[in-house]
């Protein structure tokens, strides 16, 4: 087929400026990757005691009965980082096996599973804030994967001719690459944050001026994320920039849901007033999608 006669959606021009920041263990998909924790036994000793990510949300604050081996947290996230000498990153591998779960119906995906699917048809931009320590291009090879295994042909089709569409209006393009180029440039427009990466803190350190919290680096990751959206949407041109804009952060762990939301009501909701922020808190799995709450939104540009 012609690059020329490729299906365009040229109704993208008149979408809203919809956005979305995703968590990824127990809100995307819940991973087989295991913390390697010490658990006190009741004789007092220490044995070692392996948690997912769903129970080290809930025990990580009892310090009493779990430690880190030997102290050292690095230690018990070996699982949460890539490795010079791997074929494939942990990540990577991980995702493969909890999609083909998902897929042959054996476990649930996350309760943003199907957000993060609707984001990547619509070719919204989006960015994955996670406290794994993988580089950004091992979580990005994983979203390329969410689409090659769970789109359908025909959601891949759409989401072609949305992201050829946004080119045109945006990009003011009249020919465009190969179906994998043009996923593979949306794709290099979002971001991917993994907090615990030595180099994002070492990043985050330097802008902060001493250490944080895995809490304050996914602020931190949020506030990067909507800098960057001011930056692409102003480059779109003004009428851009007036237009109503919603940035959406999901997460299951409680402690990061509550300091992004006290961190955009203190700081964010004042830097960009006209953003719409919603925080979705993921972490009971009886709500489908979630609890939603909207933290600011005036939904008017005063550039």
């Amino acid at each position: 087929m012609s690059r020329h006669a490729q299906n365009v959606n040229l109704r993208v021009a008149d979408r809203d400026f919809k956005y979305y920041i995703f968590d990824w263990d127990d809100n995307i998909l819940h991973m087989p990757t295991h913390i390697h924790l010490e658990k006190r036994m009741p004789d007092g000793t220490w044995q070692p005691h392996q948690v997912s990510t769903a129970v080290f949300a809930v025990v990580r604050t009892e310090k009493e009965n779990y430690r880190a081996p030997g102290g050292v947290w690095d230690n018990a996230f070996v699982e949460f980082q890539d490795y010079a000498d791997e074929d494939e990153s942990r990540f990577l591998r991980d995702t493969r096996e909890s999609l083909d779960k998902v897929l042959r119906g054996e476990t649930l995906p996350g309760p943003s599973f199907n957000t993060l699917r609707e984001t990547l048809v619509e070719g919204r931009l989006f960015a994955i804030v996670t406290a794994r320590g993988h580089e950004p291009e091992s979580i990005r090879k994983a979203v390329r994967l969410f689409v090659d295994l769970v789109l359908t042909p025909a959601e891949k089709r759409e989401m072609l001719a949305n992201l050829r569409g946004y080119r045109v209006c945006f990009d003011h393009l009249t020919a465009f690459g190969t179906d994998d180029e043009e996923i593979d440039y949306y794709l290099s427009l979002n971001r991917y944050h993994a907090v615990t990466n030595p180099a994002f803190k070492q990043r985050m350190t330097k802008a902060s001026g001493g250490e944080v919290s895995p809490e304050n680096a996914k602020q931190f990751a949020v506030c990067d994320f909507v800098e960057h959206l001011i930056k692409i949407l102003s480059r779109a041109g003004a009428d851009s920039v007036r237009r109503p804009i919603s940035v959406g952060f999901s997460d299951d762990d409680l402690g990061n849901v509550a300091a992004v939301e006290r961190y955009i009501q203190d700081e964010l909701s004042k830097r960009f007033p006209a953003i719409k922020f919603c925080v979705y808190d993921t972490s009971d799995p009886g709500l489908t999608d979630g609890r939603k709450v909207v933290v600011s939104g005036q939904l008017d540009f005063g550039f």
